[in-house]
This record gives C-alpha cells, structure tokens and sequence, in this order.
C-alpha cells in the first residue's frame, strides 16, 4: 500500500512528463501516453496485477476509464478532471478519488460533443457490460 507522499510523486509525474496516466503499485512507477481508455484496457485484460490496489494519476476520467478501474481494483485515483458519472461509480466501489475539475460528461477530441466511451456507457452501471462495450470500440477504431 502507498501512502500519501507516493500519490504526490505519481501526480508530480503526470505533470512533468505529460503522460496520460501514471501508475504506482508495490513501491514501482509506471507512465502511459495512449489517449482515452487504450492503455488502462490493455492493462485489465493482460496484466491486471497492476491495476490491483494501485494508485492511479490520470489526466481525465470518464465513466469507461472509471469502470476499468472498479474491475481492476484500484485503490486510489488522482485526476484533473472526472465526469460526475464516473465519480459515482468509483465511489460506489471504494475507491478514494481526489479531482481538480468535476463535469456532467467528458467532451471528445475534437471538442465539439461527448465522449464515445462515455456515451457508449451511458445506459448501463455493470461495470463488466462496459469492458464488453469498450472492447468492441477498440477493436472498431483499430480495425
């Protein structure tokens, strides 16, 4: 378990290095740089023992990312901003969440309308409908 002054060093790290998400577990620090919910998919699915009681600095989070970490078991998360849905769901689960910006929803890319992942998740909590959902979408936009 990590304490306080860990989360601060993984916080620290997302600013200076411009990552998109940090993890830190069992005292090790690892940087990310994929947009959206790529890297935190990619991670539940092949090595879910990171996300296990980690701490997590992440950029933005969404409902997706959100729930992605409920099936991973994170311990805490640090972002800048967080959609009110995703908020719920963490706290729901236990998980502690420390933001700097609350919003109704996440804006997509082009800044012009909601999140994909977001939307996609909108009309269930199951968090295990959603890793469904969201694997479709990566594997829609890859292809």
């Amino acid at each position: 378990m990590m304490w306080n002054g860990e989360m601060s060093s993984l916080v620290d790290e997302l600013k200076r290095g411009g990552w998109s998400c940090v993890i830190g577990n069992a005292g090790k620090m690892t940087t990310y740089s994929k947009r959206g919910v790529a890297d935190l998919y990619r991670i539940l699915v092949s090595e879910p023992e990171l996300l296990l009681n980690s701490y997590i600095a992440d950029k933005v989070v969404g409902k997706g990312a959100a729930a992605l970490m409920v099936l991973g078991k994170v311990s805490r998360l640090h972002t800048h901003i967080i959609s009110i849905p995703a908020l719920v769901l963490l706290r729901n689960a236990g998980i502690h969440v420390d933001y700097d910006i609350k919003v109704e929803y996440i804006i997509n890319r082009e800044g012009n309308g909601r999140c994909p992942v977001e939307t996609l998740c909108d009309g269930t909590d199951n968090p295990e409908e959603m890793l469904r959902l969201i694997g479709g979408f990566l594997s829609s936009v890859r292809s």
